[in-house]
């Protein structure tokens, strides 16, 4: 990081400790700095970090004790496009509530938080092979302009700082404003996001290999349409990360 970013760092993180005190803003009684992300090391602990056995293609921890590599039902029954998924810690509190106050009222003071649970798993298993870019799952311009931002485009970028892989957030777009796949059914999730992805026009992806990016995943359902788009438009390997997983 050079000097000026430093810099500017340390000016954010005043201004930051300045309107917001340094406790924790999920439990409102431990120190957190804006370096921790606001989170305390109490509540840290809270948090579920995935370690196997999980599905070698979706990333779904099971519980238990699993010796050999296996694929759960669920991928075995679809078509899958990305080569494997992977997650770093479990969707439950207080994950989820931290996306959520993340994603939906700005909580950008979050987000130290968030990209320390991704950096902490994924740099390791992504430096076991080579991977030319970090696509960040792309929100519908409308959706975009109410949010003000695309949470899995800023988490991408920590990651690359992580891993050297460099961000390409110009080459997926989404082409239809779908649904909130919230409390949709995995079938309804699957139709709502069919075709919701388009390749930018002058993107070259012949032989690339793809790490795609985004907070949450669920039923895979998001992250499977946008890998289907980059192997159709000739990527070698589209693989998956996300901070959280839904179990």
């Amino acid at each position: 990081m050079s000097a000026l970013a430093d810099s500017i760092s340390t000016w954010v993180n005043a201004g930051l400790a300045f309107v917001y005190p340094e406790t924790c803003q999920l439990c409102e009684l431990a120190r957190a700095t804006p370096a921790d992300g606001f989170v305390c090391a109490d509540c840290w602990l809270r948090v579920h970090f995935i370690k196997p056995p999980f599905c070698e293609r979706c990333g779904l921890p099971f519980p238990g004790e699993i010796s050999a590599p296996f694929e759960c039902a669920n991928c075995r029954e679809l078509e899958l496009h990305f080569r494997s998924a992977r997650s770093a810690v479990v969707a439950r509190d207080p994950v989820l509530e931290v996306i959520h106050r993340y994603k939906y009222h700005g909580a950008l003071w979050f987000e130290p938080f968030l990209a320390g649970l991704l950096i902490r798993q994924a740099p390791a298993e992504l430096a076991r092979e080579k991977w030319d870019f970090i696509v960040p799952i792309p929100l519908h311009p409308r959706k975009q302009r109410e949010r003000e931002f695309n949470q899995a485009e800023r988490l991408a970028r920590h990651l690359s700082a992580a891993t050297h892989i460099p961000v390409h957030s110009r080459l997926l777009r989404r082409v239809v404003h779908t649904r909130t796949q919230t409390l949709l059914s995995r079938q309804e999730r699957q139709a709502n996001v069919r075709d919701a992805f388009a390749l930018c026009r002058s993107a070259s992806l012949q032989g690339r290999r793809i790490v795609l990016l985004d907070d949450v995943m669920t039923t895979g359902a998001t992250t499977n349409a946008a890998a289907k788009t980059l192997r159709a438009a000739g990527a070698a390997e589209v693989c998956v990360w996300t901070v959280a997983r839904g179990v």
